[in-house]
């Protein structure tokens, strides 16, 4: 099934309170779908906060990209994600993951736990059935899991609505065929963040040290090119050769995309 292409933006509060409030309402007027914060405890305001401000102040839907597993209770996660769905009027959507690349040490300053990444996929599982439980038979929170390896992946297939990757270098080869392998489970849908718009990185999707002429050397779909035509063309060639249908920008570059999302969206 061809699924409608729709767009969310990564917007972390990294500005003063004002600037990023008119950040949003420009994000919000320029037709993407869902407003999304990442989950960097102790760097910016909880995600909660965040999305119910938003929320409150928009029609936009909300989400967090993503949650850590192993810095809450899965109890906890699930608790949470129940209620701003049911805040915002179901307009919420839980991402989840095991967590980025140096979480061990981020929990060791933190005094917290260091489990396994199996555990942390465990937690994962958790907190997707206890969102479950809490939302009961009258709501469906939406829940997208960001995965890379096969067991995680075999995960989202069984449980999550929407299915990302977490990526680096990885070919086009090489995602077309993790694509392959989650839809071959179930049809779900299907998101690619793009931390690398042309030579810039966005913040809290990639590491720093990210290297985007790397990134274009591999062929590797974490980029796309600044030219909004070009990147019209690209979108659709990754939808219809990998099935990917939602799109995740970092917010520098939500409003020069306004014209690829005013173009594309819905379609």
């Amino acid at each position: 099934m061809t699924r409608p292409l729709r767009f969310g933006v990564v917007a972390p509060l990294m500005t003063d309170l004002p600037t990023w409030r008119d950040r949003v309402r420009r994000i919000a007027d320029s037709g993407y779908s869902t407003f999304l914060v990442p989950d960097f405890p102790l760097t910016q305001p909880a995600p909660a906060a965040v999305l119910a401000t938003v929320a409150a102040t928009t029609d936009l839907r909300v989400g967090t990209w993503v949650y850590a597993s192993p810095l809450r209770p899965p109890w906890l996660t699930a608790w949470e994600s129940h209620s701003l769905s049911l805040m915002t009027g179901g307009r919420f959507e839980m991402g989840i993951g095991t967590g980025r690349p140096g979480i061990e040490d981020e929990l060791r300053e933190k005094g917290m736990p260091v489990v396994s990444p199996k555990e942390r996929l465990a937690q994962v599982r958790e907190a997707v059935e206890q969102l479950r439980g809490f939302d009961g038979p009258d709501r469906h929170t939406p829940v997208a899991i960001a995965v890379q390896g096969p067991k995680a992946r075999a995960l989202a297939a069984e449980i999550a609505d929407t299915v990302t990757f977490a990526l680096g270098a990885q070919s086009r080869a090489e995602v077309t065929q993790m694509a392959e392998d989650v839809r071959s489970r179930r049809d779900v849908e299907l998101a690619l963040a793009v931390p690398v718009i042309g030579d810039s990185v966005a913040p809290h999707m990639a590491p720093p040290e990210t290297d985007p002429a790397a990134l274009r050397a591999a062929d590797a779909v974490a980029v796309l090119p600044d030219d909004p035509a070009a990147a019209i063309d690209e979108i659709q060639r990754r939808r219809e050769e990998m099935g990917f249908s939602y799109f995740v920008f970092g917010a520098d570059f939500a409003e020069r995309f306004a014209p690829v999302v005013g173009e594309l969206a819905g379609r």
